[in-house]
């Protein structure tokens, strides 16, 4: 049986039956590796080799998180919860308020992919002082997962700026490239497009069908855990904005997350919105906020790297592809779902497409596909399975803010949601892009 099949489904069911994110990618990996050939200590060797590929990531998420906790020292994020809190006592039914917080969760996701590159560093900071107020409205925080993952894979996946840039112009065309086809000429958004439109469907249907009824929410247990009453001022909030602005500079001109996210927390420090006796102590603990995330991400580094070593992806496709023959319809589909289950174990779109433009290449132009067409296969292929991976970080952010008092599971109530919502139209509505460009 196929090792890249086996590890991702055995990290799945461990993960699915609660076992720690961590220890499951670690069982699962030494198992991958086993069952492809490898021997123990060839195993421990990949897993060893591939944690470097993940430490830069950790390193960017764990800065990230200390200009994320200087943003809430500031008062910027319980700024916006008072305001929104203010509208709820005032409003008679709430209705205002509750999509006022959906659309503000929604553009706050988007934007941190692009006009403030600091990805899921906001939601620890943001979600949980408006998870007393979104208590009271009864809103089903599946729903909020489901608009988090949203706003945090459909912008790099459609538009090439900000971390849209890396993912479909340096890693995608880059990666294609490599493999053999000069694919510069494509329009990438207009490759895109359909597969976003996916996303945009699950979405439509999470918010007006799956999760639009209220669900009871324990309001002592928010309450155990408020939030500390941090004050804010005009001063503060300017220099916050200040720092944002700075940060998406910082982060165009350098490319680069981490540059951008020191250069963000150090005009907080200097502006007067993290007293400088209390830098060092900020500092750390956003580190530590993002720790966790971090060391899951360099664990699923190491997982990959184990994958890749046993050879198997490639035996994968190509075992799926005898069975098909020239059926160019099937062929597609099985590329697509071959990529789900990939980037499910891996957890990353951003190292999925490498290893899979490698194979995809030589087998879409044996298919007959366009280069268009090649683009849009490789990209959803990638993309898929990074909504719904219990190793992703566009479902561990998510989790991050809405479970800060133990009443949301990351597998049963991010996870599931997420992959149900947004994988199975994506993989439809990306089928339907490869096969009509």
């Amino acid at each position: 049986m196929n090792a890249v099949l086996i590890a991702v489904t055995l990290m799945l069911a461990l993960s699915l039956s609660r076992v720690n994110v961590v220890i499951s990618i670690l069982v699962s990996a030494m198992a991958g590796g086993l069952f492809g050939g490898l021997n123990i200590a060839a195993t421990l060797a990949a897993f060893n080799s591939g944690l470097g590929g993940g430490a830069g990531i950790a390193l960017s998420y764990a800065l990230l998180g200390a200009f994320a906790l200087a943003l809430a020292e500031s008062g910027l994020p319980h700024a916006m919860a008072d305001g929104l809190a203010k509208l709820a006592r005032q409003s008679s039914t709430g209705t205002k308020v509750k999509w006022g917080i959906i659309l503000a969760l929604l553009g706050l996701a988007i934007a941190s992919q692009n006009i403030l590159p600091i990805h899921i560093a906001f939601i620890p900071l943001v979600v949980p002082p408006l998870l007393y107020t979104l208590a009271k409205l009864k809103v089903d925080r599946r729903l909020l997962a489901c608009i988090l993952t949203f706003g945090l894979v459909t912008p790099y996946m459609v538009f090439p700026v900000g971390f849209g840039e890396i993912f479909l112009q340096q890693i995608l065309l880059g990666s294609i490239a490599k493999s053999g086809l000069d694919a510069s000429h494509v329009d990438v958004m207009r490759a895109m497009a359909l597969p976003a439109l996916g996303m945009v469907t699950g979405l439509l249907i999470a918010v007006f069908i799956s999760y639009h009824k209220p669900r009871q929410y324990h309001i002592d247990a928010i309450a155990a855990v408020e939030r500390e009453d941090i004050q804010y001022s005009r001063r503060s909030l300017c220099v916050a904005g200040l720092a944002m602005v700075g940060t998406f500079i910082t982060q165009l001109y350098a490319d680069s997350m981490l540059f951008g996210a020191l250069a963000g927390f150090v005009i907080c420090v200097l502006g007067g919105a993290v007293p400088l006796n209390k830098a060092d102590g900020v500092f750390a603990e956003g580190m530590k906020m993002m720790a966790g995330i971090g060391l899951i991400m360099i664990a699923a580094s190491g997982f990959a790297e184990v994958l890749k070593a046993t050879g198997d992806v490639s035996s994968l496709v190509e075992h799926s592809m005898q069975y098909i023959g020239g059926n160019k319809p099937l062929a597609v589909f099985l590329m697509l779902l071959v990529g789900l289950v990939v980037t499910l174990g891996i957890g990353s779109s951003f190292s999925t497409v490498p290893i899979l433009a490698t194979i995809y290449v030589p087998l879409s132009i044996q298919l007959g596909l366009s280069p268009e067409a090649i683009v849009c296969l490789i990209g959803t292929a990638g993309a898929l399975g990074d909504a719904g991976s219990p190793a992703a970080d566009s479902t561990l952010g998510p989790t991050a803010g809405l479970n800060i008092d133990g009443q949301h599971d990351h597998m049963w109530d991010t996870v599931v949601p997420t992959f149900l919502h947004f994988n199975l139209p994506v993989l439809a509505f990306g089928w339907v892009a490869v096969m009509s460009l």
